[in-house]
């Protein structure tokens, strides 16, 4: 590490998905990690980890559990699917607050969303933001507070990447749908194979926010990075897995029809209705900005993404695809 970099880190949500990681890729870099949850940490803690269980909301509490000063909020808090409108607010503020009140930098890991329902192919961070869609408002809107309290002296970075693969737990597209009946030989993809999707390997992204929080000193008061991950179509996706699995495997399509049927009853299924364009639309992020910051970009390939992604606990389940849905928040 730098001499000036921090040496210690507040994650909100260490429970979740990416906060998990985002608490192993900042403890083996050496710095001192307070890990914030609802409840218990899910497995143990890396040595120079220490547990903060309390909701994330309650700021008195975490300021005072905050002993001597952090330099980073990593704001890795994901709530329900289907309620980002009335809880993205409160929590925004309530980082917001945080921040104010010890002096850290917020990171937020971003996504794809600011750009609306006709994003262009290549997504870079002059990009215009299009609030055409209820998740873009929500997203535009949570940046835009962001950049406000930078004029309060609050400090904060987005890195945008795409949809989430890897990390431990159901949640995922890949384990949702994708591999969901590998078992059967059967892998399920979510649109047209020829159209280019991004992904992003949550290590390799924890990995990223580590070498951000590490520069932060060459940062402006607000700033948006992109994290181009791995980009691919489905068509390579799909023979990336029969190589990973060493399987002849049978493409078949995801069924939209049947979360048009459950739509009217199953909000979770409404929610993600909404945003299927971004398996109709090809993207990408250009990570220039990003690689001009921290150097070298963590790049994991994508057989190896697939290896780890296919571990048992993501094959052989007969959930449908409806329940699957339902019955796990999707992680962005």
């Amino acid at each position: 590490m730098q001499a000036n970099s921090p040496s210690s880190v507040l994650i909100l949500g260490a429970n979740g998905r990416f906060g998990r990681v985002a608490v192993e890729a900042f403890s083996r870099a050496g710095w001192h990690v307070i890990a914030q949850s609802r409840s218990a940490p899910s497995e143990a803690l890396p040595r120079n980890a220490v547990p903060l269980v309390c909701e994330a909301l309650d700021t008195d509490r975490i300021h005072g559990a905050c002993t001597g000063k952090i330099q980073v909020i990593v704001n890795a808090l994901n709530p329900a699917y289907t309620k980002w409108e009335q809880l993205v607010p409160p929590i925004t503020a309530s980082v917001l607050a945080l921040a104010r009140e010890t002096g850290a930098m917020i990171m937020l890991p971003g996504n794809v969303y600011n750009f609306g329902s006709a994003l262009p192919e290549v997504l870079s961070e002059h990009t215009s933001s299009v609030p055409n869609t209820s998740k873009a408002r929500v997203r535009i809107e949570l940046e835009r507070q962001m950049q406000l309290a930078a004029a309060e002296g609050v400090r904060s970075v987005v890195i945008r990447a795409g949809d989430f693969l890897g990390g431990a737990g159901p949640g995922t597209w890949m384990d949702m749908v994708m591999a969901k009946k590998l078992n059967k030989q059967q892998f399920t993809y979510l649109g047209p194979t020829d159209v280019e999707h991004a992904w992003a390997y949550l290590p390799d992204l924890a990995r990223v926010f580590v070498a951000v929080g590490e520069h932060r000193n060459a940062l402006p008061p607000f700033e948006v990075l992109h994290y181009g991950g791995l980009a691919c179509t489905g068509r390579e996706l799909f023979h990336a897995m029969e190589r990973v699995t060493g399987r002849a495997l049978q493409l078949k399509q995801m069924p939209w029809w049947l979360l048009r049927l459950l739509s009217p009853v199953v909000p979770m299924c409404k929610a993600v209705l909404e945003m299927r364009y971004l398996w109709l639309r090809p993207h990408r992020l250009d990570e220039t900005k990003l690689a001009s910051l921290i150097g070298e970009v963590p790049h994991t390939s994508l057989d190896q993404v697939l290896r780890h992604c296919i571990a048992p606990n993501s094959m052989g389940g007969e959930e449908n695809i409806g329940q699957a849905i339902e019955s796990h928040a999707i992680h962005k």
